[in-house]
């Protein structure tokens, strides 16, 4: 498998698990391409690393995406590798009514939405490559659910049943599915929500990106790090027991 000299298309990739990830397809000898709303976030990535190239975009707009994938055409031919990794959670009591409705629907928008909207726009260029490659940023909460967080639960599950189902498909164009599936990471994501699970001790980046970089290589379809890999066992031996560990404190104490 070809992992150098390809060029590479990360969402979210301003900082957290898209940076990381980012570093590691960039000291492999890669074109490192980030994208994200924040351009001042983007131009301090940019400072502090002058090979990657950065381009402002919002993946839950929908001309936004298509001028991104013009842009990408005209400036480097298209891309090989297409990084789904832009998302966000929040901490949500669905037992109350007077829940942020609007604050919701973003974050269906932003997790489930912007992957399959990024892969059709982008799938043109996917096609051509010769070492293509589609990575699906989900969460090992995929297998089993985080009651304080039960709409990124949801889009979560959600797109690790999307990447299981479009493998196949993908496969007759010669691109390749992979999904990695972070526990929960040292990221402004996981302080955003304020977690303080004792079973949910975030990961460092760094961390995460060593074993994902390791599996990829492999060829794995399917990375699992730390605490994912136990979640997606224990979803099948003991679903219950692994719910309710998880799930103690059902209600978040701060939204």
């Amino acid at each position: 498998m070809n992992q150098t000299k390809q060029t590479v298309l990360i969402t979210g990739g301003g900082s957290g698990i898209g940076l990381s990830i980012a570093r590691k397809f960039m000291d492999d000898g890669n074109t490192v391409i980030i994208t994200g709303r924040n351009l001042s976030k983007l131009e301090k990535v940019k400072v502090e690393f002058p090979l990657i190239n950065i381009f402002q975009s919002d993946v839950t707009n929908e001309e936004d995406v298509k001028k991104l994938a013009n842009q990408i055409q005209s400036a480097f031919g298209g891309i090989d590798i297409l990084v789904n990794n832009a998302g966000i959670m929040n901490l949500i009591d669905a037992g109350n009514e007077t829940n942020d409705l609007l604050k919701q629907f973003e974050e269906i928008e932003i997790n489930l939405h912007a992957p399959i909207r990024m892969l059709h726009y982008f799938l043109p260029q996917l096609k051509k490559s010769k070492n293509a490659v589609l990575i699906n940023v989900s969460s090992g909460l995929a297998y089993v659910t985080f009651s304080q967080a039960p709409v990124y639960s949801g889009t979560k599950a959600a797109v690790h049943f999307w990447t299981q189902a479009i493998r196949p498909q993908l496969k007759p164009h010669n691109i390749r599915v992979v999904e990695l599936l972070p526990p929960v990471v040292d990221t402004k994501l996981a302080h955003d929500a304020d977690l303080k699970d004792d079973n949910l001790k975030p990961m460092p980046t760094e961390k995460l990106a060593d074993i994902f970089w390791k599996d990829y290589t492999k060829g794995k379809e399917e990375i699992t790090p730390g605490l994912s890999k136990q979640l997606k066992l224990m979803s099948r031996l003991a679903p219950k027991f692994i719910f309710a560990q998880l799930n103690k404190q059902a209600i978040p104490t701060s939204i």
